[in-house]
């Protein structure tokens, strides 16, 4: 297993990461797990762990996983709202052929406020979009 495992390991949180250096190249042949910094995605920083400066490898790693990782988020934030758009059509068909009265009390006011907001807010925007074309 030791011969597979990267040269870094980020415990990923909300906004960034713990960055630890992975050595299995001690006496006992554990894997052992440093930490060498904390990276912020949305200030962009990198902060190396305590005292420690970290080397250019150290960055240049750091750095290469920021970019991977902000393009994972923006393709998971598109792929969540694709998958509202799928739910809002299911909700659709659940209401129209499904759905009693009682259900329907129960959800059609919420849903209402939530997709009068959302348009609200997507026809604002589309609208501040045409006019800077």
């Amino acid at each position: 297993m030791a011969g597979d495992l990267p040269e870094y390991y980020f415990r990923v949180r909300e906004n960034g990461a713990f960055v630890f250096r992975v050595d299995t190249e001690n006496r006992q042949r554990r894997i052992e797990m440093e930490q060498i910094a904390t990276v912020n995605i949305r200030k962009s920083e990198i902060k190396p762990h305590g005292e420690r400066a970290l080397t250019d490898a150290d960055s240049a790693a750091i750095t290469a996983w920021m970019e991977e990782r902000l393009k994972l988020v923006e393709y998971r934030d598109i792929d969540d709202i694709l998958r509202a758009v799928d739910y809002l059509n299911t909700t659709t068909h659940w209401v129209q052929s499904k759905a009693t009265d009682d259900q329907l009390e129960q959800v059609t006011d919420s849903l209402l406020l939530a997709m009068h907001d959302l348009r609200s807010v997507l026809v604002r925007k589309k609208a501040d979009r045409l006019l800077k074309e």
